[in-house]
């Protein structure tokens, strides 16, 4: 069986991309599959001020894989859409598997997936990271309604994707199957009920030194984890302060903040990303809400200002693949603050290394982290009641075994077996 997996390819930065390369690789792994990673060039307008290659990693994640990666689809080429499509169809795949992360990629997807359904013997299937996005203006709403629209199959991590995608399209019918059982009725879209998999490209190392690690950058007995892009949904102007309600209470902790600022990527001196930096910001004015705009959004200068700098280590930088591990190892919990949460890369990343989550009651968390046995919960927005959960974390730790435990079934092995369902 063929099988095509569009999204970003292994040479990009961020989540979603470590989440087709790792589908790809579970799917490989199936006897009788060949796997194509299908991949943009560019995956956004070029106005966006912003690096998206990963420049630093030198691990081959694919090593050892059969896979084959075709790099093609520039989102400022329509041609290339339709050239993408063209080679698509050109593997004869039985399923296309189309990475849905972002309402921006609605019309370049919304184009390919419309040819793809003229060929009604390709399985086309949008794995859904999010319905409703984070800023859910307007212009959001159209991109993904034509960005997802024409799909045969869903896939969602929570329901309250699946709840999304109920209120996007009120007058259709959907089954939602755990087994991976298509619905039968060509009048019903089947939604497969999944959830985010434990990532397994990051692996601990038994010979890595935590305490010289920890005595290196100044880490107190305890450490709680900030990881990931920095960028305003993601609270770390919430996390900074709680910590620092947490760290006046107690001398034996500290916060670990791991990610580069989402928005200072690229030489700002440069005549290149000056232009770039107008006509982006040209076009959020149209689009956005002023306080949705984010491109100065600096909450490390919060450490200053609360006198936090012996107590914190930063690492402002994109994190190698091959780096990654460290800050898991070292750590005690990972905090997720989030103001709003799709299934999270983070939360998956943190199951990889059995390390429990304190995340604020909002999307999917309160589905998917269970209340004093794999994390706690604070209220979103409120100070305090983040401060106190990362105390109660202190006073009653949760177990490692119990995160193992919970993520157990969680595994690719077992989501790629629901999307291959065969009879």
């Amino acid at each position: 069986m063929k099988i095509v997996c569009f999204g970003p390819g292994p040479k990009f930065k961020g989540g979603i991309s470590n989440y087709n390369t790792s589908l790809a690789k579970a799917l490989d792994k199936i006897p009788g599959t060949e796997v194509h990673i299908v991949s943009w060039t560019q995956q956004y307008p070029a106005i966006i001020p912003r690096e998206f290659i990963d420049k630093s990693s030198r691990m081959d994640l694919l090593e050892g894989s059969h896979i084959k990666v075709k790099y093609i689809t520039n989102y400022n080429n329509p041609l290339s859409w339709y050239q993408t499509y063209q080679y698509i169809l050109s593997l004869k795949p039985d399923k296309v598997i189309f990475q849905w992360a972002i309402a921006i990629q609605g019309l370049p997807i919304g184009r390919i997936v419309s040819w793809l359904r003229h060929h009604p013997e390709i399985e086309v299937i949008l794995d859904l990271h999010f319905v409703i996005q984070k800023e859910n203006s307007s212009i959001d709403q159209f991109f993904t309604k034509l960005g997802i629209g024409k799909a045969k199959t869903y896939i969602v991590h929570a329901l309250k994707t699946y709840q999304e995608l109920q209120t996007l399209y009120p007058q259709r019918k959907f089954q939602l199957s755990y087994d991976g059982q298509r619905s039968a009725n060509p009048a019903e879209q089947t939604v497969l009920k999944l959830y985010h998999p434990i990532y397994d490209l990051f692996q601990p190392k038994a010979d890595f030194d935590i305490a010289a690690f920890k005595q290196a950058h100044g880490l107190r007995k305890h450490v709680f984890l900030f990881f990931g892009f920095i960028r305003k949904y993601k609270g770390l102007h919430h996390v900074i302060p709680a910590f620092q309600k947490v760290a006046a209470q107690r001398d034996d902790v500290s916060l670990l903040i791991c990610g580069e600022s989402f928005w200072q990527t690229l030489d700002n001196t440069k005549l290149t990303t000056k232009i770039k930096n107008a006509l982006f910001g040209l076009a959020k004015k149209v689009v956005l809400r002023q306080s949705d705009d984010e491109r100065q959004y600096n909450p490390l200068a919060l450490i200053d200002e609360l006198n936090l700098r012996d107590r914190v280590a930063v690492f402002n930088t994109f994190i190698p693949n091959e780096d990654v591990h460290k800050y898991f190892q070292v750590a005690d919990c990972v905090v997720l603050f989030y103001d709003y949460a799709t299934p999270s890369g983070i939360e998956s990343l943190s199951y990889n290394f059995a390390l429990p989550l304190v995340a604020t009651k909002v999307g999917h968390f309160p589905e998917t982290i269970q209340e004093g046995y794999s994390g706690y919960l604070a209220e979103a927005g409120d100070i305090d009641s983040m401060a106190q959960q990362m105390l109660r974390f202190l006073d009653a730790p949760i177990p490692h075994e119990n995160i193992r435990n919970k993520t157990s079934e969680m595994s690719w092995e077992n989501y790629a077996k629901v999307i291959m369902y065969t009879k």
